[in-house]
């Protein structure tokens, strides 16, 4: 069967030029310093046994409150272990990404893998629509979360898609539709704030996408 002309320049060019390059997989914590990161470090963030761990559960988190990257990131795969333990109120956390600083605030805007108080695997907009943009029902958080565990938590962005997987299930996919959500930004780490909460991370690493 003869190719369309159009058809055969194509595979004559993507052979010419090879295979789409991928970033190998990095590490964004070397489990020692806060090298790459920028928060509050004096304070609320403290690198303990090689995890990042902030708050207590015995002392109130009055507000929210981030560790992010300094670089931005656009597409790309993270990958990172997390866990929660608390004693009272909202006790809750989440991992930042495509999100920017919000001048003079301790607040982050942009999208939140979200985790505990019920949100185990959804997708929240923090500080910008603030609401859920997708959530997975209760018998899928049932399967997929570990209580005061250790979880594997998983996030794919690329161009308008994203995927959430939690402990290997997959808990979220979504697509963006408005047109001026911003697709990059830096990656954060968050202590949800009025309650009596310690979260912890560990094993965190990206891998880039075309």
């Amino acid at each position: 069967m003869k190719r369309p002309l159009q058809a055969v320049a194509l595979v004559l060019a993507a052979s010419i030029a090879g295979p789409v390059a991928v970033a190998a997989p990095v590490s964004l914590f070397d489990g020692r310093t806060f090298a790459g990161w920028e928060g509050d470090i004096d304070g609320v963030w403290k690198i303990v046994a090689g995890t990042i761990v902030a708050g207590s559960p015995d002392v109130r988190q009055e507000h929210n409150d981030f560790l992010c990257t300094r670089r931005q990131f656009a597409n790309f795969e993270l990958r990172l272990a997390i866990k929660l333990e608390g004693s009272e109120g909202f006790v809750n956390s989440g991992i930042q990404f495509r999100s920017a600083r919000i001048p003079n605030d301790h607040e982050v805007r942009g999208y939140q893998a979200d985790f505990g108080a019920g949100y185990e695997g959804a997708l929240y907009d923090e500080s910008r629509r603030d609401r859920i943009l997708a959530k997975p029902t209760a018998e899928v958080i049932a399967k997929a979360y570990k209580p005061g565990a250790w979880n594997d938590y998983r996030i794919r962005a690329e161009g308008p898609r994203i995927r959430l997987f939690l402990n290997g299930v997959q808990t979220v996919d979504y697509t963006e539709t408005e047109p001026d959500i911003a697709a990059s930004g830096v990656i954060g780490l968050q202590i949800h704030g009025n309650a009596k909460v310690r979260v912890s991370f560990k094993d965190i690493v990206i891998e880039e996408l075309p």
